[in-house]
């Protein structure tokens, strides 16, 4: 991403209270404990939903780190949290973490539109930008499925004004989604008005955090096995019928608080698909 590197580190956290809680600031030299990669803050700024720090070390090469936990101040391990502001002027958040517009009518609906593969993905989707998407008038739709997204665009017949931001599951290189995208991409009027993104999860499920939920990894699910049968399994979780899976989901779903209880890989596309549909004034 631009011109630097994502530092690669545990985020698992020790128990609040632990560490001293050191607010980011330009000019701090930070060690990240894991890569043991040292370097002084040269940026603070928000990529994907979150809060990150960028570090240029002694030879001017610049690596990014989440702020939060595994960093050490002159030695000393620390919490690395918001820069302070003025708590009078410090405006509410969202789950997103963009800024809260209160007392403000929802705008009426845009005929763009962004698409997600199935209920799930629009769950969360809702969860985390709902606030976001009512104050730009968008609305999202669940496809159920993208095996015949190229006729899902070309009914839609996209054009300026009516866009389309698709975010699809599992959309790597060498795939089937892949070949579906492009194909999507090839009907008329796709170009410069419908946007396709994907996260690399096979569900919409691992884009959750593990340790949100108090694990280091998700389950891995054996070949030949329903994927979402797996993951409860391996969780310890009732999966043996439909209610099961839809209960587990909730409870899944439940878990989830904001958008830092979320993957960057997600983060970053939902982010870069409102964009999309936002940036004609439409």
């Amino acid at each position: 991403m631009n011109n630097y590197e994502w530092g690669a580190r545990d985020i698992s956290a020790p128990k609040r209270g632990e560490l001293r809680r050191v607010p980011v600031a330009r000019g701090q030299v930070l060690e990240d404990v894991q890569t043991g990669w040292v370097g002084e803050v040269v940026r603070i700024e928000k990529s994907g939903g979150m809060r990150v720090v960028v570090l240029e070390d002694r030879r001017g090469r610049t690596k990014s780190f989440r702020t939060g936990f595994g960093f050490l101040l002159e030695g000393e391990p620390i919490e690395l949290v918001e820069p302070v502001r003025a708590a009078a002027s410090a405006p509410s958040r969202t789950a997103s973490g963009s800024v809260r517009v209160d007392q403000l009518k929802a705008r009426t609906a845009r005929a763009s539109r962004i698409w997600v593969e199935g209920k799930h993905d629009a769950e969360l989707v809702e969860k985390v930008w709902g606030h976001d998407l009512r104050v730009e008038g968008i609305v999202v739709e669940p496809l159920h499925g993208v095996d015949d997204l190229a006729g899902a665009v070309r009914d839609f017949a996209p054009g300026p004004g009516r866009r389309l931001g698709i975010l699809v599951d599992h959309l790597v290189a060498g795939t089937k989604e892949e070949r579906i995208a492009a194909a999507a991409m090839a009907v008329p009027g796709a170009r410069g008005n419908v946007l396709i993104v994907g996260h690399p999860y096979v569900d919409v499920w691992q884009a959750i955090r593990p340790s949100v939920l108090g694990i280091a990894a998700w389950p891995v699910v054996p070949r030949g096995t329903d994927w979402k049968t797996g993951i409860l399994r391996g969780l310890g979780w009732p999966h043996s019928t439909a209610a099961d899976v839809a209960l587990g989901w909730k409870r899944l779903l439940g878990s989830v608080t904001t958008y830092a209880d979320l993957e960057p890989s997600l983060l970053g596309r939902v982010e870069e698909v409102i964009d999309f549909l936002t940036a004609d004034g439409s």
